[in-house]
């Protein structure tokens, strides 16, 4: 339906792919530590607004690209097989050796517009992001559709939608799920290789693929 391929299997891939800590879910630990629950939320709703950006240029940029340049389309292919070999390869041989760092601060008045800016620039501002999905998402799309953005717009906002449920639950629970990535770190390891493995299969996947 709507020219995507394996629709359940790529919401198991992009909850898995959510669940694996990273620069995000650093950061929204941080701010709902620091700064309370509350500021937790509005940080996701900014990271959720910079993926949902990152969304819809994948899908108006991509879907013109693969259009009209055989060169730019095999360009990005191969770039995003290579991107993510290389992250596959480093989550299996990473220690796992982010930690997240507890502090106290006195209450203090937010201001929430900035915080929900920050996490909108957070995101948006990191180019691995918007590679990340021009190379996950065309997979779970059939090559007859590759020139039209409703697919694209409708996987980007599943796993949008995903990771925002996700994220709200770290900021909810922020302090307790910091306390357990610190102290066993054997559910990050296990979160680490089993998404390393995910990764390269795509990664090859991606690179086998044609137009």
């Amino acid at each position: 339906m709507f020219g995507i391929l394996n629709f359940s299997t790529f919401i198991l891939a992009g909850i898995l792919l959510n669940l694996t800590p990273g620069a995000d879910t650093m950061y929204i630990l941080g701010r709902s530590i620091s700064q309370g629950k509350k500021s937790g939320i509005v940080s996701v709703l900014g990271i959720s607004s910079g993926a949902l950006l990152h969304c819809i240029f994948a899908a108006l940029g991509l879907s013109l690209v693969l259009a009209k340049s055989a060169i730019a389309f095999n360009t990005v292919k191969y770039v995003g097989a290579a991107y993510l070999l290389y992250l596959g390869i480093k989550s299996l041989v990473s220690k796992s050796s982010q930690k997240v760092t507890i502090t106290e601060k006195n209450k203090v008045v937010q201001n929430y517009l900035k915080i929900y800016l920050s996490g909108v620039m957070t995101n948006l501002l990191n180019p691995k992001v918007a590679l990340f999905f021009l190379a996950f998402l065309p997979q779970f799309i059939d090559p007859n559709y590759t020139t039209n953005a409703l697919p694209f717009l409708i996987l980007g906002l599943t796993f949008v939608a995903t990771g925002t449920i996700w994220c709200l639950l770290l900021a909810l629970f922020s302090v307790k799920l910091a306390n357990k990535i610190k102290s066993n770190n054997k559910i990050q390891i296990w979160l680490d290789k089993s998404t390393g493995i995910l990764f390269i299969f795509l990664g090859i996947r991606l690179a086998l693929s044609k137009k």
